[in-house]
């Protein structure tokens, strides 16, 4: 028995699918077993409990498989639990599978009448609604066409427009705001705040951050099959954003060393000697100049734990570590960098005689090094430049967009650059 302040109950809802690793996809191969039946077990709900109240909205995050449109399903009995309950107070409408009673050879009239009546209006209501469904559709004159005739975005608006019109008390939405063209978004969006101000309850799934912390009450992030956390729309927004920058760092980063190790492997599996490595670094005329009595051998970035990569999180140290070999003594060495966005536009640019560090004598092979206390970057694909250049800043090697490298920030600013302040009311 469901409290009368609940709309939704769900108490220890777990579901499980098989995943099969070899299925037969005929009768011929299920009878003469030329493929095997292993499978193993996905839990995409996984002891769930969530109670959602009258009038509100809650949104469900998480990334791509962590059982948010399975959750969904489950409410609206598309799907049925392995265990557990799930009890619903309310006429519910549901955004899941558009269009999934449509027939293509009906007209978009006949289909709205056929799936609303599914929605569960009589005749008279769907009479009543009618004009509305296909002015909020947008369809115009090509409503008595076939839906076979329609172009994807004009069967999603037909589908959307007839869920939308239902005036349920219920409402379940998921990943389906990017139907149709600004404009028409803009219209569902409202259409749907409208249901929140006249104290529906939604529950909204979407990869939309903006959207979902701009229209629910609360948020419910889910991983696994499990709730991670729930709360304050923007708190669990935040801690998730957090959570997903730190798997791309990581998976990214892993993706840097596999290829790295793969490269060394390669050059170990030949006999190079310093030049062979010079001339490994393969860039174009347009991209490398210089007399080369000074060489660059290579450059590398590395992240605040002393590993070279190519991708940074804001807020974080880095390095810029360039190792060099003087074939020609110089009376003085400049050693610079250079960050470009992905349009090759110049970011920041700095060098050793900037920095008032003045280099006559140095090594015949050795390494400068750059380092940055606190990335202040905004998230975005980047350029990096690195340069030796003699005391009259004539070009002895200067290699132009040596490497590109990403940063990933939780900074919600545009632009560049992230700057400390703070906003005030007087």
């Amino acid at each position: 028995m469901i409290s009368n302040d609940l709309a939704i109950s769900i108490r220890n809802v777990s579901k499980t699918f098989k995943i099969y690793h070899d299925k037969p996809i005929s009768l011929k191969e299920k009878l003469l077993r030329l493929r095997s039946n292993d499978y193993s077990y996905f839990h995409a709900v996984n002891n769930v409990n969530i109670e959602i109240k009258k009038g509100e909205t809650v949104g469900l995050i998480g990334h791509n498989g962590c059982g948010k449109s399975t959750l969904l399903k489950l409410i609206t009995k598309i799907l049925y639990p392995d265990s557990g309950n799930i009890s619903v107070s309310g006429k519910i409408s549901s955004l899941i599978e558009l269009g999934a009673g449509f027939h293509p050879d009906f007209t978009g009239r006949e289909n709205i009448y056929t799936n609303a009546a599914i929605f569960g209006l009589s005749k008279k209501e769907i009479n009543e609604k009618i004009d509305d469904i296909i002015k909020f559709s947008e369809l115009g004159e090509f409503i008595d066409n076939p839906v076979r005739t329609y172009s994807s975005g004009m069967y999603m608006r037909l589908a959307f427009s007839v869920a939308i019109n239902v005036n349920p008390e219920i409402l379940l939405i998921d990943e389906i705001l990017s139907v149709g063209d600004a404009n028409f978004q803009k219209k569902c969006y409202d259409k749907i705040e409208s249901f929140k101000n006249n104290g529906a309850t939604i529950v909204i799934v979407a990869h939309d951050l903006g959207t979902i912390e701009k229209i629910c009450d609360r948020v419910i992030w889910m991983n696994e099959g499990q709730i991670v956390e729930q709360g304050e729309p923007d708190r669990i927004v935040d801690l998730y954003v957090q959570h997903m920058n730190q798997q791309f760092v990581e998976r990214r980063q892993q993706e840097f060393k596999e290829e790295h190790n793969n490269v060394e492997s390669d050059e170990n599996s030949q006999i190079i000697d310093d030049s062979a490595t010079v001339s490994s670094l393969e860039f174009s005329g347009d991209n490398r100049w210089g007399s080369k009595e000074v060489e660059i051998l290579t450059a590398r970035l590395v992240n605040s734990n002393g590993e070279n990569t190519n991708v940074i999180s804001a807020g974080e140290s880095f390095s810029i570590e360039i190792e060099y070999k003087v074939n020609k003594p110089q009376k003085e060495y400049i050693f610079g960098i250079g960050f470009y966005t992905s349009d090759k536009v110049l970011v920041y640019g700095n060098n050793t005689e900037i920095g008032k560090l003045k280099i006559e004598n140095i090594k015949k092979q050795g390494t400068v090094k750059f380092t940055v206390d606190r990335c202040d970057l905004l998230s975005g694909n980047y350029k990096l430049n690195v340069a030796i250049v003699d005391g009259d800043h004539r070009a002895l090697d200067f290699i132009k967009f040596y490497m590109d490298f990403t940063i990933v920030s939780l900074d919600k600013a545009v632009g560049l650059f992230s700057i400390l302040h703070k906003w005030e009311i007087n």
